[in-house]
C-alpha cells in the first residue's frame, strides 16, 4: 500500500507555487486605483460558463483599513446578463448594476482579510466580464479585464439551475444539477465545483518535463502519521505544510473541496511492509486522542464552513480483515490481531463519527478494489464489515457519504475487450488465469455493483462511489486494440485486456502504467467521480531495503526481482528499479505515467 509523504519545500517557495496556480488558474486580481484613505480593496472574479448560464466567483480582499460592513457593486457589460441566485451576501440587480451586502456573519473584514461570495447568472448573446468593480463606493478596478477561469478538474457539462427560470435554459440532454450556496450540504460534492491544488506537488510536478500539463490537477492531502497534522511548515522551517496550511491555502485559491486522506490506523497495512504506520496494533487510544482528534478539531474551524472536506477513510485497512487474517493465502499475525482487538473496525467507526459530525465534512471509506475484492468469497463479507465499521464507536450510516475503490492502485477503469460475460469456444473468460473466476474484469462495474451490495447491508440508498484514477490509464504503444485471438481463453484475455501487470495482485510502482482519467464529477451512475487521490510521481515503496527514520519497512512486492508469493499467483512483482521509500518523490515514475497516459495528454 502507498503512502504520501510529503517532503520539504521553502515556505517562500510555496507561496510562490501557489501564486503562479492563481495565475495558471486564470484568476485575476484587480487592484485598488482610487485615492480614499479607508477604503481600499482588491477583486478577483472569475466564472464557469455554458451555455446561457454561468457560475460566478468573487474574492474580496481588505488591503486598507479594517471594514465592519462592505457593499460590493459592478456593472453587467451587456443588459442580457442577469443575476439568477447569490450566495455568502445579499444579492441585488437594477438595470446592469449588481450589487451584493454582506451577511451578519461576514460583514468585518480585517485589513488584509478575504471573503468569498458567489452566484448563478443566465445570459443570452455573449457573457463579457464586468471590468469595474466597488467596496462600499470606491473603485477597486486597475483596467486589467477578468477573465473565465479554467477548473483545475473538469468543468460541469451543464449548469447550476437557478431559483428562478433564466432567459435562456440548458438543452434537455444535460438537465442541470443542483448546487447550492457554499456550506451547504449536497448530495454529490465533486459537482460543479473547483477542487484544491497541493502546492507542494504542483511544484514536484513541474519539476519533471512535461510536468506542467497536470500540475494544476486536485490530489489528494495524506496524513499518514500524527506529525502531518501540523507540519512544519514555517517561516523558521523547510519542513512540509500541516492540516491547517492546506486549508488556508485552499481558501485561498478559492477552492470549493479539498480531499484529505485519514491514514494513521493502529497497525496499519498489516499485510504489507513498505507503508507500515508508526501506531502499534493496541494503540487506539493514541488513535483517537492524538490523530483524529486533532484533526477533528481543525476540520470544524469555523473558519472552513464553506468548504467541502473530503475525508478519505483509512485506506487498504477493513478488507484485510477479510481476506489477510489465518485461513486466507498469505494470511498475516498482525491482521489476526486488528481483526481480534477491534483496532479496524473502532479506529474507523471513531473517524467516522467524529470527523462526520461536521456539517461540510463528507466521508468516503476505502473499499479496496476489484482484484481484491471481485470474488464472490470476498465480496459481501467486505460489505458487511464495512456496515460494522459504521456503526461502531458512535458512527451510523449517515456519517458516511460513500466509498473509494483503487485507492494508490492500477486497476483498469474499463477493460473494453475482454469482459467477464465474453466466452471462447465455449468457456467462460473467467476461467482465464487473469481473471481466475473473479465476477469482475475492471474497476467501473465493481464499483457500481459494490455500491449496490452496500445499498443491501443497509447503507443510505444515494451513497456514492469515488475511484481513483490517478494511475491506472495504461496507455501507449503497448494498449491493445481489439480482443486476443480466440485459440484460448488466455490468449483472448491477455491479448485483449489493457491493464498490462503481469498479476492483479501486483501493487508497487507497476512498469508500464499510465495516467487515467482526469478527475470528472459524476462520471457514470453511482460514481460520484472520478479522482486522483494518489498524487503520481509518489512512490509505493522502495525497490531495495533504504534505512529511514519514518518507520517505513521494506517489501519485496517493491523488488523488480522479486518472483512473487501466493497473493500473486508467485509472479514476478512488475515494480520499477530504483524506487525510493513510499511517498518519496519518484521523478522517473511520472515521466513513465504522462508517457503511458490514457486519455493521452496533449
Amino acid at each position: 500500500m502507498n503512502v504520501w509523504r510529503r517532503l520539504s519545500g521553502r515556505r517562500r517557495a510555496v507561496a510562490l507555487a501557489g501564486a503562479s496556480a492563481l495565475v495558471a488558474g486564470g484568476l485575476v486580481t484587480l487592484p485598488v486605483t482610487a485615492a480614499h484613505a479607508a477604503t481600499q480593496c482588491d477583486v478577483t472574479y472569475t466564472t464557469n460558463d455554458w451555455q446561457g448560464g454561468f457560475t460566478a466567483n468573487v474574492t474580496i480582499r481588505n488591503v486598507g483599513d479594517a471594514l465592519s460592513n462592505w457593499t460590493l457593486g459592478f456593472t453587467f457589460p451587456d443588459a442580457n446578463q442577469r443575476l439568477v441566485q447569490g450566495w455568502s451576501a445579499r444579492w441585488s440587480q437594477s438595470g446592469r448594476n449588481v450589487t451584493a451586502q454582506n451577511e451578519s456573519w461576514n460583514g468585518n473584514l480585517a485589513t488584509g482579510a478575504s471573503t468569498s461570495l458567489g452566484f448563478n447568472g443566465s445570459w443570452s448573446g455573449s457573457n463579457p466580464k464586468p471590468t469595474s468593480f466597488t467596496v462600499n463606493g470606491v473603485a477597486c478596478n486597475g483596467g486589467t479585464t477578468p477573465t473565465t477561469a479554467p477548473p483545475t478538474t473538469t468543468p460541469p457539462t451543464s449548469p447550476p439551475p437557478p431559483t428562478t427560470p433564466p432567459p435562456t435554459t440548458p438543452p434537455p440532454t444535460t438537465p442541470p444539477p443542483t448546487t447550492p450556496p457554499p456550506g451547504t450540504k449536497v448530495d454529490n460534492p465533486y459537482v460543479g465545483a473547483r477542487g484544491y491544488v497541493n502546492p507542494e506537488w504542483k511544484a514536484k510536478a513541474e519539476s519533471v518535463s512535461g510536468g506542467n500539463r497536470i500540475s494544476n490537477t486536485p490530489t489528494g492531502v495524506w496524513l499518514d502519521r500524527i506529525a502531518a497534522i501540523e507540519g512544519t511548515d514555517n517561516s523558521q522551517s523547510n519542513g512540509p505544510m500541516g492540516l491547517r496550511d492546506h486549508l488556508d491555502e485552499a481558501l485561498r485559491q478559492n477552492a470549493q473541496y479539498i480531499q484529505v486522506v485519514i491514514y494513521n490506523l493502529p497497525g496499519r497495512d498489516c499485510a504489507a511492509l513498505a507503508s507500515n504506520g508508526e501506531l502499534k496494533a493496541d494503540e487506539l487510544p493514541k488513535y483517537k486522542a492524538e490523530y483524529i482528534d486533532p484533526i477533528a478539531a481543525i476540520q470544524g474551524d469555523p473558519k472552513y464552513r464553506n468548504l467541502r472536506i473530503i475525508n478519505i477513510i483509512e485506506i487498504d485497512s477493513l478488507p484485510n480483515l477479510v481476506t489477510n487474517t489465518s485461513g486466507n493465502p498469505g494470511g498475516t499475525a498482525m491482521c489476526d490481531t486488528v481483526k481480534a482487538n477491534g483496532a479496524y473496525v473502532q479506529g474507523v467507526g471513531y473517524a467516522l463519527a467524529k470527523l462526520g459530525a461536521i456539517p461540510n465534512v463528507y466521508n468516503y471509506i476505502d473499499a479496496g478494489h476489484h482484484g481484491w475484492i471481485g470474488w464472490d468469497s470476498n465480496f459481501t463479507p467486505t460489505a458487511q464489515i464495512l456496515r460494522e465499521a459504521a456503526g461502531a464507536s458512535g458512527a451510523t450510516v449517515n456519517h458516511v457519504h460513500g466509498f473509494i475503490t483503487n485507492t494508490a492502485n492500477y486497476s483498469a477503469l474499463v477493460e473494453p475487450y475482454a469482459k467477464v460475460t465474453d466466452s471462447v469456444n465455449g468457456q467462460t473468460v473467467r476461467q482465464s488465469d487473469w481473471i481466475d473466476w473473479n465476477q469482475y474484469n475492471d474497476e467501473q462495474s465493481f464499483a457500481q455493483a459494490f455500491r449496490q451490495e452496500l445499498v443491501r447491508q443497509g447503507f443510505p440508498s444515494n451513497i456514492g462511489m469515488l475511484i481513483d484514477t490517478s494511475r491506472n490509464g495504461w496507455g501507449g504503444s503497448n494498449r491493445p486494440t481489439a480482443a486476443g485471438p480466440t485459440t484460448s481463453v488466455n490468449a483472448y484475455v491477455d491479448g485483449g485486456r489493457v491493464d498490462r501487470r503481469i498479476h492483479k495482485g501486483n501493487w508497487c510502482n507497476q512498469a508500464g502504467a499510465g495516467l487515467g482519467e482526469r478527475p470528472t464529477a459524476a462520471p457514470a451512475s453511482g460514481i460520484d467521480a472520478y479522482v486522483w487521490i494518489k498524487p503520481p510521481g509518489e512512490s509505493d515503496g522502495s525497490s531495495r531495503e533504504i534505512p529511514n527514520n519514518d518507520g517505513k519497512g521494506f517489501d519485496r512486492m517493491c523488488d523488480p526481482t522479486y518472483q512473487g508469493n501466493e497473493r500473486n499467483g508467485n509472479s514476478m512483482s512488475g515494480a520499477l528499479p530504483d524506487a525510493p521509500i513510499s511517498g518519496a518523490w519518484f521523478p522517473a515514475q511520472l515521466s513513465e505515467l504522462m508517457r503511458n497516459a490514457y486519455p493521452p495528454l496533449s
